[in-house]
């Protein structure tokens, strides 16, 4: 099993904010971003779900928009 700080696929530090007791309560950096499913599903089934992959394994592209914002009326 891989240690939640670290890549699944590389083994390199993953920056998430997660794995980390001092930033555990804010949200990854993954929230944000958008991963192709076909990188998530090419990780063997014991190494997915286990830890963040890490930006360059994850291959990011694409920002995801921000979410809409409810205006109170």
């Amino acid at each position: 099993m891989t240690a939640p700080n670290l890549c699944p696929a590389c083994g390199a530090r993953n920056d998430c904010s997660m794995a980390s007791a001092e930033t555990k309560d804010q949200p990854c950096w993954c929230y944000s971003v958008s991963i192709d499913p076909q990188i998530l599903q090419a990780l063997p089934l014991e190494q997915r779900n286990s830890a963040c992959l890490c930006p360059r394994c994850a291959d990011v592209l694409n920002p995801l928009p921000p979410a809409p914002t409810e205006q109170l009326t």
